[in-house]
């Protein structure tokens, strides 16, 4: 008798998930509002935080590669840029300084910036809003509008800060000479102001100042020379053959009715043959006029001045303005206009008054409070514009001047003329952030300057001078104390 064998016992298998349930993003349960609003509100998420990546969850595989390749590029930049901070700031100041860098980076961020709005009208098309919540999909569509717009408008207004900046440099120091190291560790740079208005080669430099940089402390000095001071000796040069015994001042009334160094630009410009006197002026972005105010400054200082910077005090308040004007503390209330004073000492033409106290100035009223001379003293009217230098570079902080830096940009290239070549920018703007962190010393060379070594701009004393700025540039070390 054959006996059956007991049938063989069965394992119940669990059924085999759904192509839904495995890939619930690219496949998702159309017929679920709730699972669709879940997932647009992650897609758009992804869109955002990773571009690239809701088309690689949900989309086509070719612009998630796209996407997702610009994404690790611009991180990998960023990086390297934080790195280069870090380990070599002046390396990444010359990069940031570069046009041709400057010009890649612009193009990337448009690039980049188009990509993102590519990236989010396909988020969209992926999200299918029809089938989302009736609330849910106009909060979908606003959300992902609103990030469209603040990560790609971050990228584009980049690259118009790019843009910029390369547009500025390019204007700037863009006929600029050759670069020279530092003189007994300092760059000396010769700063002008005054109004183009009245002409480049005729105008009188309404301030004159020097500013030396500590080449490797980036400490900084600035020695204010009074528009009025007579007689200044010449480093060797042209002027020197010309006045070996100091500036005695051209006859003819036109070019300069004496001897001040503020007429200078005007006697060269005008009156004598500045071209074949400084032959290469125009090719190093300089001119005669200045030329010979550089010489002149040199005799009176002692110290080598490469470089200069002019700038534009009829254009100064749009500078001013660009950084959103500037905190001044007013000791003595001054006029405002286009002054004359009487012969019985009254001012007509004032239009108002700068009071005493804080101010919050515009660039019109910071122009006029450096500018207003005739109820106060030459020395005083130095010490505001030199206290006015001081605030403007207060203001020039990273987050200021970003978030303003286009409008800064067009107001610098529009009023600032120089002879700096954009070899030196990287190291002198890394001096620039070392300089924010100490405190800046002032010298005015006048007879009022309290504190300071008061000098007669009509009789100067240039040995003493010369003695005074070597010991504050080069202050003597202590010796060490003998020991017991």
């Amino acid at each position: 008798m054959t006996v059956a064998a007991p049938p063989r016992a069965t394992q119940a298998r669990a059924p085999r998930p759904t192509l839904i349930e495995q890939r619930p993003m690219r496949n998702p349960d159309l017929s679920s509002r709730e699972v669709m609003t879940r997932r647009g509100w992650w897609l758009v998420a992804l869109n955002f935080l990773i571009p690239g990546s809701a088309q690689a969850v949900a989309g086509g595989r070719r612009l998630a590669r796209i996407g997702l390749g610009a994404t690790l590029v611009m991180w990998a930049l960023v990086v390297l840029a934080a790195v280069g901070a870090l380990l070599s700031r002046q390396l990444l100041v010359t990069l940031a300084t570069n046009w041709f860098v400057l010009l890649i980076a612009q193009g990337l961020l448009l690039a980049y910036a188009v990509l993102w709005v590519v990236l989010t009208i396909d988020t969209l098309r992926l999200v299918r809003l029809v089938r989302t919540g009736g609330l849910a999909r106009f909060g979908i569509a606003l959300v992902a509008v609103v990030l469209m717009v603040f990560s790609s408008g971050g990228a584009a207004y980049a690259a118009g800060v790019a843009g910029s900046a390369r547009d500025t440099i390019a204007t700037i120091f863009g006929q600029s000479g050759p670069s020279v190291p530092p003189s007994d560790g300092y760059y000396n740079i010769l700063l002008l102001g005054a109004d183009s208005a009245k002409g480049r080669d005729h105008m009188l430099f309404d301030s004159i100042s020097v500013v030396s940089v500590n080449a490797e402390t980036g400490a900084t000095t600035i020695t204010g020379i009074p528009r009025d001071t007579r007689n200044v000796p010449f480093s060797a040069g042209p002027m020197q053959d010309m006045y070996p015994d100091g500036h005695a001042g051209h006859s003819d009334a036109f070019c300069g009715w004496d001897n001040k160094i503020n007429q200078l630009n005007t006697e060269v410009g005008q009156c004598l043959d500045g071209d074949a006197m400084y032959p290469d002026a125009a090719d190093n972005g300089s001119t005669p006029g200045i030329e010979a105010t550089k010489d002149a400054a040199e005799g009176v200082l002692g110290i080598e001045i490469p470089y200069y910077v002019f700038i534009d005090m009829d254009g100064f308040a749009a500078l001013i303005d660009a950084l959103g004007g500037v905190d001044m503390k007013v000791s003595e209330r001054l006029p405002t206009g286009a002054i004359h004073q009487n012969s019985d000492g009254s001012l007509s033409g004032v239009t108002g008054w700068i009071e005493k106290g804080t101010q919050h100035m515009d660039g019109d009223t910071a122009q006029w409070y450096a500018r207003s001379r005739y109820t106060t003293s030459d020395w005083d009217r130095m010490k505001r514009q030199r206290q006015l230098q001081v605030a403007i570079l207060d203001q020039f902080t990273p987050a200021n001047v970003l978030t303003r830096f286009q409008s800064v940009a067009a107001a610098g290239a529009e009023i600032v003329n120089t002879d700096i070549p954009q070899s030196l920018l990287p190291y002198l703007s890394d001096l620039a952030i070392k300089a924010k962190e100490q405190k800046v010393t002032t010298i005015e060379l006048t007879l009022e300057s309290v504190g300071g070594i008061g000098v007669d701009p009509d009789n100067p004393d240039f040995a003493f001078i010369q003695q005074y700025l070597n010991e504050t540039l080069h202050p003597p070390t202590a010796s060490p104390s003998p020991e017991g």
